[in-house]
């Protein structure tokens, strides 16, 4: 039986990308390719080939049109680049993109069947889906919005962390969002309207936010992180042992056309190291050091109900570095338990007020006194009986 004379095409014009030649080793692509190239007549082979194909697929996605367009999308090439930096690429390399892009549609729309007679196997075979998307016009239309979608990595994942020098994703993010957080609605309203200034290209300021423990600092942050992400907002958390990578990671991100935040969680301002100092130089905000698409947020328990001005230095000389210092002060027993109201009724509980009040109380005097963390943890306790 001879080859089938479409896939032999596809196959044969695979080899001329150049653009988007890092797809042909991508973990999906690579058993697919084989199967379009491969001469040889043993059922085996073209057996464990097709199913090698599927079960890779279908480990991310059903529909063969739509992963590969993903691909697409998350692929970090030169050309991309050039256009996150405003650039406007060279007419032949534009036609270049256009015809890789037909060739890659091409290989998307492969239909079940037509693979399925390259196999001599005549028991069922596992399927897929195929959309219909133009690759050309919608890829275009992504690049238009690049400052909203990203490329590389930051077109699929939205949270990163520092590792050995590199961002890496979270896979997993703190699913944390705006409407599930009850208090401090002035607090959180300055980081809501700061960061939607960052993403506007308005002037932005570095916050610190302080405060007592479980008070809501770090989830405020981490919500409007969520809450901005479709809008082109990522965020890079860095601990208080990589401050000293902070000049590297906004280099790293100097020129992308995305927003972030580089977020520090619990800072010790007592701390008297290099980092310290870096995060200080970091923070004067010069044209030579910081660009106009990156923000520090950084949260301290060192600091609670004192104004930060009136602190001693070291300590002082930080806190004053950040553009807005916002507090979270403790809460009073009436607002504690009305937080306990509130996220009882989020989780359905049908407690007695009266019972619930007093359980609120003995769980606050146990467990650090009146804050939202308080109120939520004796919630979820609750909830679990």
């Amino acid at each position: 039986m001879g080859r089938n004379k479409k896939l032999q095409e596809i196959d044969l014009s695979l080899n001329s990308l150049v653009v988007f030649r890092k797809l042909l080793t991508h973990e999906v692509i690579l058993p697919l390719r084989a199967l379009l190239d491969t001469e040889t007549m043993d059922p085996m082979i073209q057996l464990r080939q097709y199913t090698e194909f599927i079960s890779r697929l279908y480990a991310h996605s059903t529909n063969l049109t739509e992963y590969v367009f993903r691909l697409i999308c998350e692929d970090d090439n030169f050309y991309v680049r050039a256009v996150a930096r405003g650039e406007e690429p060279d007419e032949m390399l534009r036609a270049c993109v256009q015809n890789e892009l037909a060739i890659l549609q091409r290989l998307a729309r492969i239909r079940p069947h037509e693979l399925q007679k390259e196999v001599s196997y005549y028991g069922v075979l596992p399927e897929w889906n195929n959309a219909d998307i133009d690759f050309g016009a919608e890829y275009h239309a992504r690049l238009r919005e690049i400052g909203k979608y990203g490329f590389g990595q930051f077109a699929r994942h939205t949270v990163f962390t520092v590792q050995e020098g590199r961002l890496v994703p979270v896979l997993h993010p703190d699913p944390a969002s705006l409407p599930e957080l009850y208090g401090y609605a002035a607090e959180r309203q300055r980081v809501i309207d700061n960061t939607a200034a960052l993403l506007r290209g308005g002037r932005a300021q570095d916050i610190l936010l302080f405060g007592g423990t479980g008070t809501g600092k770090s989830v405020t942050v981490k919500a409007a992180a969520n809450s901005f992400a479709a809008e082109g907002l990522r965020l890079i958390e860095i601990t208080q042992e990589q401050l000293s990578q902070i000049p590297a990671v906004i280099e790293a991100v100097y020129e992308n056309p995305l927003k972030f935040i580089l977020y520090i969680d619990d800072l010790d301002l007592h701390a008297d190291d290099s980092g310290l100092r870096t995060l200080k130089a970091s923070l004067e905000g010069s044209a030579a050091s910081r660009a106009g698409n990156t923000v520090i947020y950084a949260t301290s328990s060192a600091v609670t109900d004192a104004d930060p001005e009136r602190l001693p230095e070291p300590m002082r000389g930080l806190a004053a570095r950040f553009g807005l210092r916002i507090g979270f002060g403790a809460q009073q027993q009436a607002e504690y338990l009305d937080f306990v109201e509130k996220y009882a009724a989020q989780a359905g509980l049908k407690t007695d007020p009266e019972t619930l009040r007093h359980l609120a109380e003995d769980y606050a005097a146990q467990h650090g006194g009146y804050s939202p963390r308080t109120a939520k943890q004796m919630i979820e306790q609750l909830g679990n009986g």
